[in-house]
């Protein structure tokens, strides 16, 4: 029989109820007996949906509850500190993504971690949809061949009322970039998944289509691999009215076109047997639930993805299955993004 385990959940908004959602539906696994918000209001409410008693800070959880486990959902230039004094604690963390806002910070986090000798996981709860494992499969059984290029394309709109809706949004203290850090993390970490270790950057950005923030709502970038293997990014909140997220891998054997999280194009060669010379592949599709389920445009929708990627942090807790997204992981990714930033910001590419 599997630990129950206690959780203290920091952050009481969009995301943070989001994750009180999924605690619930692993009620055999996890109990949340604490929130905790600069809003007290905000956690007492989210308390009494879901469980638990509200804190106006995670020092105070501390010092009342027995917890095993801190989520992390605070604005994303706090991901940081709460992690850190969760890990000084001693207890596992569960952080929203990105990790933190630079690279600098995520290695904070990650010598924290390293003293606590405790598991952190950042949700990249892609990862577990369908569509990517039977990518990221097919790469490793060679049936895409070399790979040559990708595109991460994240084509969305967001209204000026978004960013008016919280004084953090928009920031490059809270919020660490726009268009690219807040919404295409995601498919940016798919493309590294997909490709590799990214080793140079080279990018634009602008702020066309919103008034009053001060990141980007479009970004345009090339990526270079450790491979050879060339990636194209583009991320925007500006394409009104919201396209889908679309991830595109290519190899000489063949090639994966994931969109809106549902794989929409697959052609393999299987080892042992030649390409066809021909000028288009076939599409295969993944029938039924095995498609999963789209939370990308949309980011009060839950994909069942979320409790798959927990259930994993679980696991490896109880020593049965390998931690399958680590810091280091999501370290890859913010470095390709601020890169984007820092080339941006120069004109020159920037070594990763």
């Amino acid at each position: 029989m599997s630990t129950v385990r206690n959780i203290a959940l920091v952050g009481a908004g969009v995301i943070g109820r989001q994750h009180g959602l999924v605690i619930s539906q692993l009620a055999d696994r996890l109990r949340l007996v604490a929130v905790a918000d600069v809003q007290l209001e905000r956690a007492g409410q989210l308390a009494a949906e879901r469980g638990g008693r509200p804190y106006g800070s995670l020092t105070a959880a501390l010092a009342a509850e027995e917890i095993d486990i801190v989520v992390v959902c605070t604005p994303t230039g706090r991901h940081g500190e709460v992690a850190i004094e969760a890990l000084a604690a001693g207890k596992h963390v569960i952080v929203e993504k990105p990790a933190e806002i630079t690279v600098a910070r995520t290695d904070e986090i990650i010598a924290a971690r390293q003293r606590a000798g405790t598991l952190v996981t950042v949700i990249s709860q892609h990862r577990f949809d369908p569509a990517t494992e039977t990518m990221l499969a097919a790469i490793e059984r060679g049936e895409l061949g070399r790979l040559t290029s990708g595109i991460a394309a994240i084509d969305w709109w967001r209204g000026q009322s978004y960013y008016d809706s919280g004084d953090w949004r928009g920031t490059w203290d809270l919020d660490g970039g726009g268009a690219l850090m807040n919404q295409g993390v995601h498919t940016v970490d798919l493309l590294v998944a997909a490709l590799g270790r990214p080793v140079e950057v080279f990018a634009y950005a602008g702020t066309l289509a919103h008034e009053r923030i001060e990141v980007e709502d479009v970004a345009v970038g090339v990526v270079r691999f450790a491979s050879g293997a060339l990636g194209v990014l583009h991320a925007t909140t500006a394409a009104y009215p919201g396209l889908s997220a679309r991830l595109q891998v290519h190899g000489d054997r063949g090639s994966v076109v994931i969109d809106n999280d549902q794989l929409a194009f697959f052609h393999a060669t299987p080892r042992g047997t030649e390409p066809a010379e021909r000028l288009m592949g076939t599409t295969r599709t993944i029938s039924g639930a095995a498609a999963g389920a789209t939370a990308s445009s949309n980011p009060g929708q839950l994909s069942d993805a979320h409790r798959l990627q927990y259930l994993n942090f679980l696991g490896a807790l109880d020593g049965t299955e390998k931690l399958r997204v680590d810091l280091e992981t999501n370290r890859q990714s913010i470095g390709v993004i601020a890169g984007v930033y820092s080339s941006a910001r120069t004109g020159k590419p920037v070594r990763l």
